[in-house]
């Protein structure tokens, strides 16, 4: 009879001979490749193979082939999978040459689209709403007078990049957001929901990064250092393993928001 551990061996070579992504968990690994056999790793590997990988669209990269491109809706989405530590198989669709197969799964040709209880779900909030449901451990939950912290912090990074005009106000309202969240985080942080990582943050992340990139190519702006504690934030969230993983380059960053930019 096949032993438990060949036979959870034999399971990984399967779902990676396939392309398909597991959350990365360090705990079972060590830097020198050496294993870990500890009963805790074992069941915490076979908890995320003993589930079907989960199916989701999400945007290709425009600079490199079969790479992860820059939604940072997308990002948001493979940000929970990742926390969670669900398996997901990642379809990547070339926005500009939407095959025939997208269209079908998603007639407006938007992404992320993930395939949930045989459905396929459109829409990062309701994509997220749904696997925090479904798969309420760890949970992720924001409490509600908490969930709209930095919500404005995108819109206003958006136009004072589209802005060509530098007495309009945009930078300040930008400024202003930032400003905000930066006492926020003071007195409540590190994370928006406190201690612990929360939905809120794996939405605001994707975006501070794209904020970053974008506004230091193309305007040479940079969040300044009297807002140390939004410094720490974006700093803390882009080197976790998880937004590692699943970030776009800057490059496909950076072309991504040159139409808004140009046009």
């Amino acid at each position: 009879m096949m032993s438990t551990a060949s036979a959870l061996s034999c399971s990984l070579k399967h779902h990676l001979a396939f392309g398909l992504r597991f959350p990365q968990n360090h705990a079972l690994c060590r830097p020198n490749g050496a294993r870990i056999t500890t009963s805790r790793s074992l069941a915490v590997t076979m908890a995320a193979t003993s589930t079907t990988p989960l199916e989701v669209c999400v945007k290709a990269s425009v600079t490199t082939p079969n790479k992860l491109g820059d939604c940072p809706f997308c990002q948001r989405v493979l940000l929970t999978f990742e926390e969670k530590h669900l398996p997901y198989d990642m379809k990547l669709v070339d926005l500009a040459n939407k095959p025939e197969w997208f269209l079908q799964i998603s007639p407006e040709g938007k992404v992320p689209v993930a395939k949930l209880d045989e459905k396929w779900v459109p829409d990062s909030d309701v994509i997220t709403q749904s696997l925090e449901e479904k798969y309420p451990d760890p949970p992720l939950v924001t409490p509600p007078e908490k969930a709209s912290v930095g919500s404005k912090i995108f819109s206003t990074f958006i136009g004072f990049l589209k802005s060509k005009d530098p007495t309009d106000g945009t930078e300040q309202a930008l400024l202003n957001e930032l400003s905000s969240f930066n006492d926020y985080i003071k007195e409540n942080g590190p994370f928006i929901n406190g201690e612990k990582i929360s939905a809120a943050d794996l939405s605001l992340g994707p975006k501070l990064y794209h904020l970053e990139i974008a506004l230091g190519h193309y305007k040479k702006w940079s969040v300044p250092d009297t807002l140390p504690y939004v410094k720490s934030y974006m700093e803390t969230i882009f080197s976790m393993d998880s937004f590692v993983k699943t970030r776009a380059s800057p490059d496909d960053v950076i072309a991504g928001w040159r139409p808004k930019v140009m046009g």
